[in-house]
């Protein structure tokens, strides 16, 4: 009779044990959802997902970065005469943009409120690169030339009118083609039909391998842009409309962990440790092979911030960039087209110790 009695009561015990746990369970899901639930799915399209210039998104989910933060990433590219990473983003095709930090800028002359939440790079890892026949050999020989932009109204249709407008040479004074990247940039100065095309890694070492082209101007580190620009030059980091970043906190929190943790780790490794973590085919393809992916990568691996933070100037030295190619900016205030309060976070949870001086509200 005590055994039964014993094992009714250790019965009705986990009973109610059971009752319990499945009591707490729903509570915890209509509080916040199932445990699943609560792992946030965003949508990122990156501006050309394979260039060298935004290899750390894809890197992140090589690492196993967005997992291993709580974010479930569904990365896409934009494509040549398609919609624009950043025009996807504002449009709410994605959540947010792998874009260059100009247009923020852009937006806000707009009306359109737009924000980066955080930052991969100080320079735009672009390189000016003119056809040997060209006789192009700085921006100062630009008048009345074909200069090759990826496309018309992008960072590198801006980026070359400033290097114009810093020789005296208007708008008027060259023409604009529309180019690509990649093969379609290559096939430009082949054929000739451009000078000059504003082109990044793999496709700067396939001209050169070629002996297609040479650099007129480098803009690929925060050197070179210093040089060129007279300061950082923040291109490359992670673009959203202020109203999404403000109803997902927890998610932009992660996405950024997870972008930090990366800019670390290309910090902390060599160029051969970072093309081995990506895509084959992002790093040997018909137009470039491997080595010389790496040795592009080696030459550039300067333009990636080491810990997310704007640097100090980079803003304003693009808020001046943009009046100065006639860009009405008089309602650009550049405290809201950028924070560095998740980056500074994410150091914060890891340990990091971080090395730029990051932007106040002026810029």
């Amino acid at each position: 009779m005590n055994k039964r009695i014993i094992s009714a009561v250790a019965v009705a015990g986990a009973l109610a044990l059971s009752l319990a746990a499945c009591s707490s369970g729903a509570a915890g899901t209509a509080a916040g959802g199932t445990a699943a639930a609560s792992i946030p799915t965003v949508k990122m399209m990156v501006g050309g997902i394979d260039k060298q210039i935004y290899l750390p998104y894809e890197l992140a989910a090589r690492l196993g970065y967005y997992k291993k933060y709580g974010v479930n990433m569904e990365l896409s590219t934009e494509q040549n005469g398609g919609v624009g990473a950043e025009d996807a983003m504002a449009s709410g095709q994605v959540d947010m943009a792998g874009a260059w930090y100009i247009h923020t800028i852009d937006f806000k002359s707009k009306g359109k409120d737009v924000v980066d939440v955080v930052q991969l790079s100080g320079a735009p890892g672009e390189r000016e690169m003119c056809s040997t026949k060209s006789g192009v050999h700085s921006a100062a020989d630009f008048k009345g030339k074909t200069l090759g932009v990826t496309d018309l109204g992008s960072g590198t249709d801006s980026l070359t009118q400033f290097l114009a407008h810093t020789q005296g040479i208007p708008k008027s004074g060259y023409h604009t083609l529309a180019v690509g990247a990649g093969s379609t940039a290559i096939a430009a100065i082949q054929r000739g039909s451009a000078d000059c095309v504003m082109t990044t890694q793999p496709t700067v070492g396939a001209l050169t391998s070629k002996n297609l082209a040479t650099t007129a101007v480098d803009l690929a580190t925060a050197e070179g842009a210093t040089k060129a620009l007279g300061s950082d030059w923040p291109a490359a980091g992670v673009l959203a409309t202020s109203a999404w970043v403000k109803s997902h906190q927890d998610a932009v929190q992660k996405v950024v962990n997870a972008l930090v943790a990366t800019m670390h780790w290309i910090n902390t490794h060599s160029a051969s440790d970072i093309a081995n973590k990506l895509p084959p085919e992002y790093v040997q393809n018909a137009t470039i092979t491997k080595q010389q992916y790496i040795d592009g990568l080696n030459t550039d691996k300067g333009q990636f911030l080491p810990d997310g933070i704007m640097p100090a100037g980079g803003p304003k030295t693009i808020l001046a960039m943009e009046k100065a190619i006639g860009v009405d900016t008089s309602n650009v205030t550049l405290g809201d087209t950028f924070t560095n309060k998740y980056a500074q976070a994410a150091n914060k949870l890891e340990g990091f110790t971080t090395t730029s001086t990051p932007a106040g509200a002026d810029g």
